[in-house]
């Protein structure tokens, strides 16, 4: 029997692969790389594509999708056996892609093409993956002398190791607490779908009560409506105290200090500043800005500061009015960070007279999906629907849904995974993902590959209420983040683009791959859009104009504390990467105090450990590239803004294909600026974004 991770004749097969599958598969696929490469080399004919790159495309891929299996499992499927699996070839992967990127006899070959009269007669895509490929040998090291690739290559293995256990440190350290109470005055003010997944959780365990968790659904409800204010404290302490230092709370069901993220810190940056220093530059940031939209981090910090300037003043507000309200109404004269969301839910219900616990009734996750995928059927000429009687798909947890995207022809044109729940084995946040891009085949039955996708969120998931089940409820924060990972899905699955090297998402700056997402949040405040995806839950009444109303009014409440919030991470990221050194003796939490006192109008307390949970740096993509959310802004506000500028409302049929064809169509097949250009005619410009967020000057 065939191993599932080595069958690419259709959809992943979850249902089939076992942990014992997963060595053997990349051995083989290895094995076929090494062969195809050596087959290549030795190629005596000039370098052409079909004699070239695309043998090194098709084994290449195959071993990209396969590992992309192992990879998700790994993120959504958690478990020792598989972690331990996955660990123990992650170093081999690294180092493969690594000696990869070093091959001189490759890099020259790519060369020889890219100079040859065959070059002229390439497609566009074509020749940015050449030129892609050009870049990114230099910065793999290729160009360097034996004893620094040497060098160069153990760097990338123990990166992608010290990456792989940071995630993991943090996973086992969410997993680990538990806080148990029996106390009804304890869970005042909480929800009640929280307080029954709670109480089913100690159920499980035996215990009366309920016991809480760090897991998404479980800690943000706490901090936000819990009465009990030394509730909300532990649960604070417990979560911004994660894989630190402070070992596992008094509350947790371990007591390994092994988890401690601190010392993997300084780890990963120390390899970073010495592969940035091999390769001649001078710090890791100017490493990672070769492949952006920005050209230097001066540019970046520059950009930061000028918007921090713009938001301070609001933030100063914002923050003066929170403080006000909990002296005067709550009774709360030094505002803590864990009264934070807690006080701004209670001054958001006084402003605006509506409540998070009121507006979720209206968003159950039928009716949310449904109309979400209504919005973009209209905006793209596009069908989606669910695939119960697709054959072949398999899923990895029961709760996990798949979609086919038809064009209007009734053609297959993209298909899409959707798991939306938390739980013990996913790491947390939101993120899409590829399962299979799109690209031109040559096989029997096909000669275009259908791009497919992962969705992952972690919501709560349904409960049963005297004994009915009642669907996942999404707060309208939730609705935005759906809408922000299903525009990256559009950007992978819309692609026209028939090269996978710049096909969807592949080859777009890291700094502009956000701008699909974003651009997607803006539909989630329009009337039109929000009227077709509520329900209320119980009754079935659409979502009241007046809430929606307030719910608008409130659009903008405290923007000014969450654009600087942004920028405080963005600018950690970046000096971390740029110029903190090392050797000063300084401590990465002494440079974050140090932006803290710049940027920050709220500053958290002591024992908070915020860069031993961030992910997006130690164990992401977003090393010196966190910026990109608030750059990538600008472009998704400048380009919504062309919906605002129409008579014809966001339903706007021409800039939506306009933005299809310009944005989503292209992938990276040509560079982000040129793209925008292409779709307003123009740079883009700060002043939406601004405006977006209550910003701009009157």
């Amino acid at each position: 029997m065939i191993n599932p991770l080595l069958d690419f004749s259709g959809l992943p097969r979850f249902a089939d692969i076992r942990t014992e599958h997963i060595t053997p598969a990349v051995e083989e696929l290895l094995a076929r790389g090494r062969s195809i490469v050596e087959k290549v080399n030795c190629e005596a004919a000039v370098p052409t594509w079909q004699n070239f790159v695309q043998p090194m495309t098709d084994v290449h891929e195959h071993l990209f999708r396969t590992w992309g299996q192992v990879a998700h499992l790994n993120a959504v499927m958690n478990s020792p056996k598989l972690r331990e699996v996955y660990n123990t070839n992650l170093p081999i992967i690294t180092k493969y892609y690594a000696e990869l990127a070093q091959n001189q006899a490759l890099f020259e070959k790519f060369k020889k093409l890219h100079d040859s009269s065959k070059f002229k007669c390439l497609s566009d895509a074509q020749k940015k993956i050449v030129e892609n490929e050009l870049r990114d040998f230099r910065l793999g090291g290729a160009e360097l002398e034996p004893e620094k690739k040497k060098r160069f290559l153990r760097i990338q293995e123990e990166l992608s190791t010290l990456s792989s256990k940071f995630s993991d440190n943090l996973l086992d350290t969410t997993n680990s607490f538990m806080l148990h109470t029996e106390n009804v005055e304890d869970v005042s003010g909480i929800p009640n779908d929280v307080l029954q997944t709670a109480r089913e959780t100690a159920e499980k365990d035996g215990d009366s009560g309920w016991k809480f968790t760090l897991h998404a659904p479980s800690y943000q409800p706490i901090m936000q409506y819990a009465d009990n204010r030394e509730l909300r404290r532990k649960m604070y302490h417990a979560y911004s105290t994660r894989a630190s230092e402070f070992g596992i709370s008094d509350h947790s069901s371990s007591s390994d200090t092994d988890w401690d993220n601190t010392p993997l810190i300084y780890k990963i940056l120390e390899l970073r500043k010495e592969e940035a220093q091999i390769l001649g530059f001078d710090c890791y940031a100017e490493v990672s800005l070769v492949s952006k939209m920005a050209s230097t981090p001066k540019q970046i910090l520059d950009f930061l500061v000028e918007l921090a300037t713009k938001a301070k003043p609001y933030a100063k507000l914002d923050l003066e009015e929170l403080c006000r309200f909990a002296s005067d109404y709550l009774r709360l004269n030094k505002l803590e960070s864990w009264d934070l969301a807690y006080v701004s839910e209670k001054l958001q219900v006084e402003r605006y007279a509506f409540s998070d616990k009121e507006v979720k009734q209206y968003f159950p996750e039928t009716k949310v999906l449904s109309g979400m995928f209504k919005l973009v059927e209209n905006l793209y000429s596009i069908s989606i629907t669910l695939a119960e009687e697709t054959p072949n798909v398999q899923f990895w947890h029961p709760d996990v849904k798949f979609f086919n995207i038809n064009d209007t022809d009734g053609k297959l044109i993209g298909q899409f995974y959707v798991d939306l729940y938390a739980r013990p084995s996913k790491q947390g946040g939101a993120w899409m993902d590829d399962a299979i891009t799109r690209r031109r085949v040559e096989t029997a039955e096909h000669d275009i590959q259908t791009p497919v996708a992962y969705l992952n969120c972690n919501f709560a998931k349904p409960i049963s209420l005297n004994g009915q089940l009642r669907p996942a409820l999404f707060t309208h924060d939730e609705v935005i983040i759906l809408f922000h990972e299903f525009g990256h899905g559009l950007h992978h699955l819309l692609t026209q683009v028939e090269e996978l090297g710049v096909s969807g998402i592949n080859g777009v700056e890291w700094d502009a791959v956000e701008l699909p997402s974003q651009y997607m949040e803006n539909f989630c405040w329009e009337w039109e859009v929000l009227a077709n995806m509520s329900q209320h839950v119980d009754s079935g009444a659409p979502l009241p104009r007046e809430l929606f109303d307030k719910i608008l009014a409130a659009k903008n409440f405290q923007s000014g504390l969450q654009t600087l919030r942004q920028i405080e991470f963005s600018l950690f990221d970046m000096h971390l990467h740029y110029d903190f050194n090392l050797g000063e003796g300084k401590s990465v939490l002494q440079l974050l105090d140090k932006i803290r006192e710049q940027v920050a109008v709220i500053i958290p307390p002591e024992f908070n450990r915020f860069p031993n949970s961030f992910t997006h740096i130690f164990a992401g993509g977003y090393a010196a590239g966190y910026y990109s959310y608030k750059w990538a802004e600008v472009l998704s506000a400048d380009a919504y803004s062309m919906f605002e500028e129409s008579e014809d409302g966001v339903m706007n049929e021409k800039i939506s294909a306009r933005f299809r064809d310009e944005i989503l169509a292209v992938g990276g097949s040509r560079t982000a600026l040129e793209s925008f250009i292409a779709l307003r005619g123009r740079e883009p410009k700060i002043d939406a974004l601004l405006r977006h967020c209550g910003m701009a000057v009157k």
